[in-house]
C-alpha cells in the first residue's frame, strides 16, 4: 500500500483536496484504497500565510514509483502549482509519504518521506487511516506521536458531497 500526503494552503484547500482524491481514485492502474479526515494545521515554514489543509490517502498501485510521482507532479501543476519559496504557500502539495515496506533512495524520490516522522499533519491524518501503520524498519509510526503532539493541529471531517465542515468534540 503507498500512502500519500495532500496539503493546500490557497484556492479553496478544502474543496481541492476534496477534488483531489478523486483524481487520485482516477489514476491509472491505480485504486484509491481510503482516506484519512482532513486537518488544519499551521504552516511550518514562513508563518505570513494561510494555515494548511492536510490529509492522507491510500493507494494501492502498479504504477512504479517515479510513474507515481511523475503522475501526483501532474496533478499538483494541473492545480496551479507554483513553487515561490520553500515551504511557502500552494495550492496543491502531494509527497509519497510511505511505499509499503519498501525504502526508496532515488534522486527524486525519498521514501519513508523525510519529514514523515516530525510532521503532526502527517502523522494524525496516517494514524487516522492506518492505526496500526509501520515504518519499512518496523516502528510503529505512533511511536513518534508524542514528539509531535503539541504542534497545533485541527481535525475536520467530510460531510455529504465531499463538502467539509469542523468536526465538533
Amino acid at each position: 500500500m503507498v500512502v500519500i500526503g495532500l496539503g493546500g494552503n490557497l484556492a479553496d484547500p478544502r474543496r481541492r483536496l476534496c477534488r483531489t482524491l478523486e483524481a487520485l481514485a482516477a489514476l491509472p492502474d491505480t485504486r484509491l484504497v481510503g482516506h484519512s479526515d482532513l486537518y488544519a494545521s499551521a504552516p511550518v515554514g514562513p508563518q505570513d500565510q494561510p494555515d494548511f489543509i492536510n490529509a492522507v490517502a491510500a493507494l494501492e498501485t502498479t504504477l512504479t514509483p517515479l510513474a507515481l510521482l511523475d503522475a501526483l507532479q501532474q496533478l499538483e501543476n494541473a492545480a496551479g502549482r507554483e513553487r515561490h519559496r520553500h515551504w511557502g504557500e500552494r495550492t496543491l502539495d502531494l509527497d509519497i509519504v510511505l511505499w509499503g515496506d519498501r525504502t526508496l533512495d532515488l534522486p527524486r524520490l525519498t521514501v519513508p518521506h523525510p519529514e514523515l516522522t516530525r510532521r503532526a499533519f502527517v502523522i494524525g491524518p496516517l494514524l487516522d487511516l492506518l492505526p496500526d501503520c509501520r515504518l519499512p524498519d518496523g516502528t510503529p509510526v505512533a511511536d513518534y506521536w508524542p514528539a509531535v503532539a503539541a504542534q497545533p493541529l485541527q481535525r475536520l471531517h467530510c460531510l455529504e458531497e465531499n463538502h467539509f465542515a469542523d468536526r465538533t468534540h
